[in-house]
């Protein structure tokens, strides 16, 4: 679906499936290696520290919102792209900062829902 002037893109339900895989085989990885009941918390602590590339990686649906106008000189430039999708069997809506090549660069804001409908809703009203 493309909507014009805001560029919207609907990636695929199936990307979100393969992140809550990618999140139980880390959390089964991290307790073969550091015990039982460790691998929850270090998967956890590991997404905190990585969120932006996570929350990237398990959107299923985009809309670019408009450039990111920093308060610092920056070398490059960014963009706000409004995201939705499903990370750790939780819904989400973010606002991202990513540059031209696509890649993450921070989350600036994240809420949680309980189902795709309100989290695209809230995607689609984000400015």
């Amino acid at each position: 679906m493309e909507v014009i002037m805001s560029m919207y893109q609907s990636i695929g339900t199936a990307s979100a499936n393969v992140v809550d895989r990618v999140m139980e085989m880390l959390v089964a990885g991290l307790e073969l290696e550091f015990g039982r009941g460790a691998g929850q918390a270090m998967a956890h602590r590991l997404l905190e520290a990585e969120e932006a590339d996570f929350r990237w990686d398990a959107r299923v649906e985009e809309r670019w919102i408009g450039a990111y106008e920093s308060i610092d000189d920056d070398e490059f430039e960014l963009d706000r792209i409004a995201i939705c999708g499903r990370l750790d069997g939780k819904w989400f809506c973010a606002t991202m900062l990513v540059d031209g090549d696509g890649q993450a660069h921070g989350v600036t804001g994240c809420r949680t829902f309980l189902s795709l409908v309100r989290a695209r809703d809230a995607m689609l009203r984000a400015h």
